[in-house]
């Protein structure tokens, strides 16, 4: 029998922690093989920006949180979104950004030249309806995000945030064990940084989490590591 040529995956793909979940799951081997070539991993240490107004940056997280800022015109900043893996990063089509990325923790990226990416969406419409339909999904997040900010009250908002991160832990490399409603991750947010993304003051927020803890919704260990016994009382607590 001919032994027929097989398409195998690239090395750092077949690897790849977020590879069944981030936008170029939709390819084949083949088209994989090909999207790789335009690929280059990216490390960024924690505090470094990775994408400001006129500079563009097209990416999949493979590791750590990225955080958006927006800057307002008297210098004020305001954190407006964040970004865990397998999300992607980047404005498609545009030549400018309103606001900026940094990276939160440490962040391995998946990065992408935005030539050779767009041709990738020409090329393959899958990748493009991917990439459309994780744009809805951030729609809805936003507004989900107005319901928090406009609706619920300091400890809601607060609980909220716990539990957004919570069910994305396991995509930061923490644990999380649905079986046994668990949860445990580090904090990728200063609690300085929870006040500003949750329009309230850095006071509100620490007794916020004193309260959490006291009732037990969570513990606090060191380096600012969160342990959600019971992820169904964190959701109750913050109204999910």
């Amino acid at each position: 029998m001919e032994n027929l040529p097989t398409t195998r995956l690239p090395v750092k793909c077949d690897s790849c922690v977020v590879r069944h979940k981030a936008i170029c799951a939709v390819l084949t081997d083949a088209e994989l093989n090909d999207f790789n070539r335009i690929a280059r991993q990216r490390l960024v240490p924690t505090g470094q920006v990775i994408s400001v107004e006129e500079k563009i940056v097209f990416a999949n997280i493979m590791e750590g949180v990225v955080k958006l800022t927006e800057t307002l015109a008297d210098g004020r900043q305001q954190i407006v979104g964040l970004h865990f893996p397998p999300d992607f990063l980047g404005r498609i089509y545009a030549k400018e950004t309103p606001y900026f990325a940094e990276a939160a923790t440490d962040v391995e990226l998946c990065a992408f030249p935005r030539d050779g990416f767009e041709t990738m969406l020409k090329r393959y419409p899958g990748l493009q309806r991917r990439l459309f339909e994780n744009t809805l999904d951030e729609l809805d997040s936003a507004r989900d995000w107005m319901l928090l900010l406009g609706r619920k009250t300091a400890q809601e908002k607060v609980a909220s945030l716990l539990f957004m991160i919570a069910k994305r832990a396991p995509n930061i490399g923490c644990a999380h064990r649905p079986d046994m409603n668990f949860a445990k991750f580090s904090l990728p947010l200063t609690r300085a940084d929870l006040a500003d993304y949750l329009g309230l003051t850095l006071e509100t927020v620490s007794r916020q989490i004193t309260n959490l803890k006291a009732a037990g919704v969570i513990r606090l260990a060191e380096n600012r590591e969160v342990v959600v016994p019971d992820i169904d009382a964190l959701e109750e607590v913050a109204g999910a």
